[in-house]
C-alpha cells in the first residue's frame, strides 16, 4: 500500500470517527463499502481500496454495509473555492434529489457553465454530479427501507424514482440485492404510528444542549418548541409542482451512536429529501469540529475554556423567518423580538393542526407579506412592530419574493451580505448574523454584537476585529463560543 492508503488504513484499523464521512472504505472479499468507523471484522489491507465519497465506491462495484450505514456518514463542510462549488452542488443535489433538476439548470442556479460544474465536481468526489445523484436517491431508500415500514412504492417515490420499476431494477443493480430482501435483512421493525422516522449521522463531538439551549431561547411560540430534549416546529413547503404541504418534525439525539432522529409528519413524504437537507442545515451536521476547532483553540489563550470542540453553529429550517427574527431582534432583548414573532405568526401565519401541544401556526412566509394590502405599518404596528421594522421586514420579503437575495446556496455570501446591506433597516450586525444563520456562512463575525463585546471585554471594537482574524475561516464558530461563555 502507498503512504495514503497506509494512513486511511490505520484510521480504518483505529475506528477514528474523524475519517467518518470522509473516506469509505471498499472491501473487495466481501463486495461492500464501509465506513472507516464500521465494527465489522477488519479486513486484510490488501483487501481494501479507500474512496472520498460513497457514490465513488458504487461506481466501482459496492454495495453499502448493512451493520455501518454508509447513508448515515456525515457530510464535509469546505470554503476553498472550487471544493464550494462542488460541496454547494453537492447540497443542492441531495436536496432536490427528489426532482428532476438537470445539470445545466444546476449549474445556472451556482453562476457556472455545466462545463466547469461537471469538471470540478469529478476532481471533488471522483464521480459524475449524476452518479452522485443516482447514489443519493439510493442512500436515502436504503435509510427508508431500514428506518421505517413505508411501502416500497413510497419508499422510491420519496427517494426521487420515476417509477418503482426503475427503482427496483437499479436497486437490485448496484446493492445486488432487492429493496423486500434488504428489509428482510435489516429486521426493520414496523411503526405503530403513520410518521416517518429517520437517523441522520454526525460527526463528533456534538454539544446537543448547547445547541438545544439556543433554539430554546429564540424560538418563537405557536411555530418551534423545545421540550424534553427534542425539538419540534410547524413545516410549510412547497413541491415542484407548486403543491402546499403542511406538517410538523421532531428531531430527538442518540449520543451513544452519533446521529439524531428525525421524525416527522406522513405529509411531508413528498419533500422528505428537502426536510431532511433543512435539518442537516439547522443542527450544522456537515460540521467538521476537528477542523474547526485546530483553528480556534488559539481562542483559550484569552481564556480557558472559551471554545471548546463540539460547538455547532445554529442554522435555520425558514430562512425568511429567522431573517425576521433577527429584524425584530434589533436593540431588544431576545425575549422581546420572540414576543414579537410570536405576535406576527398568531395574526399573519397559517393556523395548523399538528397533534403536539404549543405547535399551532405557520410563520408567514415573503408572499404572505407581500399581498398584504396597504400600508405595512398599518398591519404590524399594532402587534408592537416599528413603523421603520415593518418597512424593513416589507422590503425582505420583497427581495426574498423577487429572488433578488440568496439564502439558500449562496456560492458567494458576500455579495449576498452587500445585498442586505441595501435594504433599509438592515444594518451589519443584522446582515452578518442572517449570513451566520440562513447562510450558513463560516466566516460570518458580528463584531459589534453585544454577547461579543462582553464576552472579549475590555478590547475595543477595532482589537476584537484584529483578534478575530486568527479565526478565520470558522469567525462564526468563535462567535457562538462567544456566546455560550456567558
Amino acid at each position: 500500500m502507498d503512504s495514503e492508503n497506509q494512513v486511511w488504513y490505520a484510521a480504518f484499523k483505529s475506528k477514528d470517527n474523524r475519517f467518518d464521512g470522509r473516506i469509505f472504505v471498499g472491501v473487495s472479499s466481501t463486495g461492500i463499502y464501509c465506513r472507516p468507523i464500521c465494527r465489522a471484522k477488519l479486513p486484510k489491507a490488501d483487501n481494501c481500496t479507500f474512496y472520498t465519497t460513497a457514490a465513488a465506491a458504487e461506481q466501482a462495484g459496492f454495495r453499502p454495509c448493512l451493520l455501518c450505514r454508509p447513508e448515515l456518514a456525515p457530510g464535509t463542510a469546505p470554503v476553498d473555492a472550487a471544493d464550494s462549488i462542488a460541496h454547494h452542488a453537492a447540497r443542492m443535489i441531495e436536496e432536490d434529489c427528489e426532482s428532476e433538476l438537470s445539470i445545466e439548470e444546476l449549474a445556472d442556479r451556482l453562476g457556472y457553465t455545466d462545463r466547469h460544474l461537471r469538471r470540478v465536481f469529478s476532481e471533488k468526489f471522483g464521480v459524475s454530479p449524476v452518479q452522485y445523484l443516482q447514489t443519493c436517491r439510493l442512500l436515502l431508500a436504503k435509510n427508508l427501507l431500514t428506518d421505517t415500514d413505508l411501502l416500497i412504492t413510497e419508499v422510491a417515490m420519496a427517494a426521487g424514482f420515476g417509477s418503482l420499476r426503475r427503482f427496483n431494477d437499479l436497486f437490485k443493480k448496484q446493492y445486488r440485492l432487492a429493496p423486500t430482501a434488504l428489509r428482510r435483512q435489516t429486521g426493520a421493525e414496523k411503526k405503530q404510528d403513520c410518521n416517518i422516522s429517520v437517523s441522520m449521522g454526525y460527526r463528533p463531538p456534538y454539544r446537543w444542549q448547547q445547541m438545544l439551549d439556543f433554539l430554546a431561547l429564540r424560538a418563537i411560540p405557536g411555530v418551534e418548541i423545545v421540550r424534553d430534549g427534542e425539538y419540534m416546529r410547524t413545516v410549510h413547503l412547497i413541491t415542484g409542482k407548486q403543491r402546499h404541504l403542511y406538517g410538523w418534525v421532531r428531531v430527538g439525539h442518540r449520543p451513544e451512536k452519533n446521529i439524531l432522529t428525525v421524525t416527522m409528519d406522513s405529509n411531508l413524504l413528498p419533500v422528505l429529501p428537502l426536510v431532511l437537507a433543512r435539518i442537516r442545515h439547522l443542527f450544522d451536521l456537515y460540521c467538521e469540529p476537528d477542523v474547526v476547532y485546530e483553528t480556534l483553540s488559539s481562542m483559550n489563550n484569552i481564556r480557558p475554556g472559551l471554545c471548546v470542540p463540539g460547538t455547532r453553529l445554529p442554522g435555520c429550517f425558514d430562512a425568511f423567518e429567522m431573517a425576521v427574527r433577527a429584524v425584530l431582534g434589533q436593540q431588544i432583548t431576545v425575549k422581546g423580538a420572540r414576543t414579537l414573532a410570536a405576535r406576527l405568526a398568531g395574526t399573519y401565519g397559517t393556523p395548523i393542526q399538528t397533534g403536539i401541544e404549543g405547535l399551532t401556526h405557520i410563520f408567514p412566509s415573503p408572499d404572505d407579506i407581500v399581498s398584504l394590502d396597504g400600508p405595512i405599518g398599518d398591519h404590524l404596528g399594532p402587534l408592537g412592530i416599528t413603523g421603520v421594522r415593518a418597512n424593513t421586514i416589507l422590503k425582505l420579503a420583497e427581495a426574498l419574493y423577487k429572488e433578488d437575495v440568496d439564502f439558500g446556496h449562496c456560492i458567494r455570501p458576500e455579495e449576498e451580505i452587500k445585498k442586505l446591506l441595501a435594504i433599509p433597516g438592515i444594518g451589519d450586525w443584522t446582515a452578518q448574523y442572517i449570513a451566520m444563520r440562513a447562510m450558513a456562512w463560516p466566516d460570518a463575525f458580528p463584531h459589534t454584537d453585544y454577547g461579543v463585546k462582553k464576552a472579549l471585554a475590555p478590547h475595543t471594537p477595532g482589537e476584537i476585529i484584529k483578534i478575530a482574524e486568527a479565526w478565520r475561516p470558522w469567525r462564526s464558530y468563535a462567535t457562538v463560543n462567544l456566546w455560550n461563555s456567558l
